[in-house]
């Protein structure tokens, strides 16, 4: 669906070892050489060297665009809702600076370890987890996922946590993590119903999720920020679970998962009569289409990182969310 259509449907509250050898093996039958496809071996899904190689790659493309503003110079190493943030943000660094970025510092990813599940079909997928020099003490975690060996590592989900947040994973005794099922009915949510979950959880409460900044605490700001004289804001919130967008999850050490998973929310202003909508900044401003009358409603991809715990009951742990506008309308 178009953006003009998804904004529209907010006013009606609408829309819903790789391995070597191209993961072939051969084995000798009495009649030849028989070819045992990667879409059925369970296999890890890179080498250590690949996924190192992967996260050199997209910090290059990341730092290229960066610096000059331009999303077609990371556009092969980012896809699903990182793709989205990160697009909607060059575009807007662009139209305020065409030259490019003036104060570009570049990321740089140190200490990187890499956690990479054995796993038969597609995709393949692996997470980093480095620091970087951006963003404090927090680490980076990174899911690279492909869908065939033709393409190349791209970055699906980025989120920032906490080092302490880190959990262990449960890997074999060659260090190969385990990759969960998004249908997996052993844990407190199935990875596949988080982002349908968390939807529900931001508009209605409940106990599904635990108390902290991106749930209790965003409910809150939400409820504080709602109605303000001459102003009122409606949320809508909506999962995304499919394609690019699908949820993925490791196993750990624990029992539990940790899953990333993506949500589409749309934020709308409504100025009382007499009253306006407050002024934004100029990269809202470079995202917006149309003339902010008396309403405006903004449009985001968020991507989330959770603890699932094992087992039923127990209440499901945020622990980062990174969220980018992508669209706004005005009318």
């Amino acid at each position: 669906m178009s953006r003009d259509g998804r904004l529209r449907g907010f006013r009606g509250y609408g829309r819903n070892a790789l391995v070597a050898a191209s993961l072939t093996a051969l084995s000798l039958t009495a009649s030849g050489c028989v070819v045992v496809h990667g879409e059925r071996v369970v296999v890890p899904a890179g080498t250590r060297a690949e996924a190192a190689k992967a996260l050199r790659q997209f910090t290059d493309a990341y730092n290229a665009a960066d610096k000059a503003y331009d999303s077609s110079l990371d556009a092969g190493r980012v896809t699903g809702a990182l793709a989205d943030i990160d697009a909607a943000r060059l575009r807007a660094g662009h139209a305020t600076s065409p030259a490019g970025n003036a104060g570009h510092t570049p990321l740089v990813l140190t200490d990187a370890k890499f956690t990479i599940p054995k796993k038969a079909g597609w995709p393949r997928w692996f997470v980093a987890d480095a620091r970087g020099n951006k963003g404090g003490d927090a680490r980076w975690l990174l899911v690279f996922t492909r869908n065939s060996l033709s393409e190349p590592w791209q970055v699906a989900y980025l989120t920032l946590v906490a080092p302490s947040a880190v959990p262990a994973f449960k890997k074999d005794k060659d260090g190969w993590a385990q990759a969960v099922p998004a249908g997996s009915a052993a844990f407190a949510v199935r990875p596949a119903d988080l982002s349908k979950d968390y939807a529900a959880y931001l508009k209605s409460g409940g106990r599904t999720f635990a108390d902290g900044p991106h749930t209790s605490g965003w409910r809150a700001d939400r409820a504080r920020d709602a109605r303000r004289p001459g102003l009122v804001r409606q949320y809508i919130d909506q999962p995304l679970t499919s394609g690019d967008y699908a949820p993925l999850a490791l196993r750990l050490a624990d029992g539990g998962a940790l899953v990333f998973f993506t949500t589409h929310h749309y934020e709308k202003q409504t100025a009382a009569p007499g009253a306006s909508v407050p002024a934004q900044n100029k990269d809202v401003q470079a995202l917006t289409e149309g003339e902010v009358k008396q309403s405006l409603t903004l449009e985001y991809i968020s991507n989330e990182v959770a603890l699932d715990p094992a087992g039923p009951g127990a209440r499901v742990s945020l622990l980062g969310r990174i969220q980018g506008l992508t669209a706004a309308q005005g009318t």
